[in-house]
């Protein structure tokens, strides 16, 4: 556990503590923060406190010692609720506000972990309780240096592997072969293997009105053919198959022909734009050094593509944090599925990925920012016109 490191950044919001609680596994984020793995499924509660100074402490069931023993401070023992009760109030002593994985009205999913009746608790105590959220970034969404490196790397070998599979899609089109949706899932997947990349599930490949469903994927029982004429979106994230390793997640569009239609050169014309507009809205914030939050970003993007009367159309957050897993717990670019006001953060990454998905064809552009000390870029290559295979 990062003791130092954490009580530092406690102080720096301005906080007395951070109170993690934990039954029956409910809280992943605890054990990575805290640095330590359960020894058994918890099936009493635990409570550690790390104050912003001195020494941290805990609370565990006499049935149950040892859950959070690895951790140092004093572990204060109990069996009934009401010397649970007492003995949490003990822990919390000269405290006013403390952080939890708690998310006002669930505004951030992610980090909402602890029950709403272990808030009431918290509360009851005469403890304000205030959201993780910012703290969870600081220790869950920052990346190394050694992380950088293999999403940079990821993102070469997954750049190699799209542009093989438009040229399969070109070359099978343009030569009549039968080819599905599922032969071109199957294609990248061999790509990743082939390259010494992992991914969790994936890749989307849409053809036409399945493109307009941003989460679509093929399967055995489920594909469709894709022919001369088609449009096609790929969705692909993967990263390297070592440990610690960090996800790249790009979306690019393709029509399988030489002549796209207005409607496809409009489409893609609005996305393209309310992504680039995002991408500089971040970079002159970081450069200027002014504060930035997700929710902001996403209103640039959104803001972009409803100017151009399609906002009914882009019916996603325009990105999401970035890390070992593909969702990460960092700021999301989000002011519509949620509202995330967590500042955009030194040394994290997300994507953009703006989408417009009309009945007959859907187009996305995703690209990844990293964000460092002073500045903001985009970590691979960037789709600037429609594919034509």
């Amino acid at each position: 556990m990062q003791l130092e490191l954490i009580q530092r950044e406690i102080r720096n919001q301005k906080l007395d503590g951070w109170l993690f609680f934990d039954h029956h596994l409910r809280d992943p984020l605890a054990y990575r923060v805290l640095g330590i793995a359960a020894p058994r499924t918890p099936t009493r509660r635990w409570y550690y406190l790390i104050p912003a100074e001195g020494e941290p402490a805990g609370l565990e069931h006499r049935v149950e010692p040892g859950m959070i023993g690895a951790l140092p401070g004093r572990k204060i023992p109990y069996s009934s609720w009401t010397e649970q009760v007492a003995a949490l109030r003990q822990l919390t002593a000269g405290l006013r506000r403390v952080a939890m994985q708690y998310s006002p009205m669930c505004a951030i999913p992610y980090v909402a972990m602890v029950d709403a009746g272990t808030v009431e608790l918290v509360r009851s105590l005469g403890l304000e309780v205030v959201s993780s959220a910012e703290l969870i970034q600081a220790f869950e969404a920052r990346w190394t240096p050694e992380a950088l490196e293999t999403h940079l790397e990821a993102g070469r070998r997954v750049d190699r592997v799209r542009a093989e599979a438009f040229a399969l899609i070109r070359e099978r089109t343009r030569n009549g072969v039968p080819l599905q949706e599922i032969d071109v899932k199957r294609f990248v997947l061999e790509g990743f293997a082939k390259a010494g990349m992992a991914t969790d599930h994936g890749p989307i490949v849409g053809v036409n009105a399945n493109a307009s469903n941003p989460h679509y994927e093929p399967t055995e029982e489920a594909t469709a053919p894709i022919r001369r004429g088609d449009f096609v979106l790929l969705d692909m994230w993967a990263k390297l198959d070592r440990p610690e390793a960090v996800y790249y997640d790009i979306t690019w569009t393709a029509l399988c022909g030489d002549s796209p239609t207005e409607a496809m050169r409009n489409v893609f014309a609005v996305v393209t734009g309310a992504r680039d507009a995002a991408i500089e809205r971040v970079k002159g914030a970081v450069a200027g050094g002014q504060s930035l939050r997700g929710c902001d970003v996403d209103d640039v993007a959104r803001g972009y593509i409803e100017s151009r009367g399609l906002g009914a159309y882009f019916t996603h957050r325009t990105g999401h944090s970035i890390g070992q897993e593909v969702h990460g717990s960092g700021a999301n670019m989000d002011n519509f599925e949620n509202h995330d006001e967590r500042r955009v953060s030194p040394w994290t990454c997300f994507s953009i990925e703006p989408g417009v998905y009309l009945p007959e064809f859907g187009v996305r552009s995703e690209i990844d920012m990293f964000v460092g000390d002073r500045e903001a870029i985009v970590t691979g290559e960037i789709q600037r016109e429609l594919a034509l295979l």
